[in-house]
């Protein structure tokens, strides 16, 4: 099968603006499950997840955390410049950028750019009882983004505390709101842990410390990892056929104990959200790159696990970055994937996923398509039918490979 001519519009559905969840629900685990497994369509609530999954289950979390990513900027002439930080570029390393004191760059999206011809851009902010001031500048024009200098006179304060001060969290687009309190807690998971996502691993919302608890005592295992989730992750299939779409890439960062658990796994392992699956595929490609002697093994594009050897086992492939991570002595493997899954993929590491219900005509719905084949349109159907919650703040599925 040639993915490249696979057409996105044959991954579309009606989706009414009344089934696109605006807000969260009071509670996480309240939401609604639909379970497809066996070949069956059910319906169950989040709270009932544990008993779905067979003990001995390796399941795998992204721990990423949204960070508060939107800076709102008022030029002297009260015209509104919004700044949208993407990813770090000096210092390009996630943890050195948050960590940053006094200066930093980052490559970002601009609100309004034909209103900020010129000028350095300066925010007010309050530190401990003291006024302190965020400025932005301009460096360079970037393919689809921009170079941004922030600068703060504060030393003290690194840039992740800047951003907690000054930045909002970037809910998704089409919620149609302002971002609110709330959304501080409940647009997180309650298990994140490193920044540098511009948009939460939504399949992770539903989790609450019950529900693992839950899972433990079922005898389910739990792995974690790191995607920090892109922008790119809401943006629209603008072509016909999937070949002349350009994927986005996140980064990943996973630690040696992570990959030994997906080695020691002997059950299904079960991806937490579609950043999972990425994340999991895309280092089993990667291990293939180091067994291959193929050069830059931080580097997976976007069709390379539709063309290298896909012979290896998991063991052989997650093996071998261990391998390689021990002998350039790294505590964490720091890759990036552009990978596509698509109808047609083979699937080296996953048996199923738990994750939210996806936007029409996007890479997502392709993903969904590829492990559960032609059924997805009856698994969509079947959630439009029955109330279920669609997007971000929506209700959740448990989907078995069929």
């Amino acid at each position: 099968m040639n993915q490249k001519h696979i057409q996105i519009s044959d991954f579309t559905y009606d989706l009414p603006d009344e089934k696109i969840a605006k807000y969260p629900l009071g509670n996480r685990e309240e939401s609604k499950l639909l379970v497809f497994k066996n070949n069956e369509i059910r319906e169950r609530g989040f709270q009932n997840l544990p008993e779905e999954i067979a003990e001995g289950t390796t399941m795998v979390f992204n721990n990423t955390k949204v960070i508060q990513a939107r800076l709102i900027f008022y030029k002297e002439t009260g015209a509104r410049i919004e700044i949208f930080c993407l990813e770090p570029l000096n210092p390009a390393d996630y943890n050195l950028a948050f960590q940053a004191k006094g200066v930093c760059t980052w490559k970002c999206i601009i609100g309004n750019l034909r209103k900020w011809k010129s000028g350095i851009l300066k925010m007010s902010f309050m530190f401990e009882g003291k006024e302190e001031f965020l400025c932005a500048e301009h460096i360079e024009n970037l393919e689809g983004a921009h170079e941004i200098k922030f600068t703060w006179e504060n030393h003290s304060l690194s840039f992740s505390e800047v951003l907690e001060l000054t930045g909002k969290i970037p809910i998704p687009p089409y919620l149609n709101r302002d971002t609110e309190n709330s959304d501080l807690v409940r647009y997180q998971t309650v298990y994140s842990k490193h920044e540098g996502s511009v948009a939460a691993p939504t399949a992770g919302l539903h989790f609450t410390d019950s529900v693992f608890s839950r899972l433990d005592t079922n005898g389910v295992k739990r792995a974690e990892l790191t995607l920090h989730v892109g922008a790119g992750t809401f943006k629209p299939v603008k072509v016909e056929q999937i070949g002349d779409h350009e994927m986005h890439t996140e980064h990943i960062q996973v630690n040696i104990s992570s990959l030994q658990q997906i080695i020691d796994s002997e059950n299904d392992i079960l991806a937490v959200g579609t950043t999972s699956v990425r994340t999991l595929e895309s280092l089993y490609w990667l291990g293939v790159k180091i067994l291959s002697g193929k050069e830059n093994p931080y580097l997976l594009e976007q069709w390379d696990a539709y063309m290298l050897n896909g012979t290896y086992t998991r063991v052989e492939s997650y093996q071998a970055i261990i391998d390689f991570m021990r002998k350039q002595n790294l505590s964490l493997f720091n890759a990036a994937t552009q990978i596509i899954i698509a109808p047609g993929y083979d699937f080296k590491v996953i048996s199923g996923l738990v994750t939210n219900f996806h936007q029409p005509q996007s890479t997502l719905l392709l993903l969904i398509s590829a492990l559960v084949g032609d059924r997805w349109r009856e698994i969509y159907d079947y959630a439009l039918n029955n109330e279920f919650r669609f997007l971000s703040y929506g209700d959740s599925s448990l989907l078995m490979k069929s």
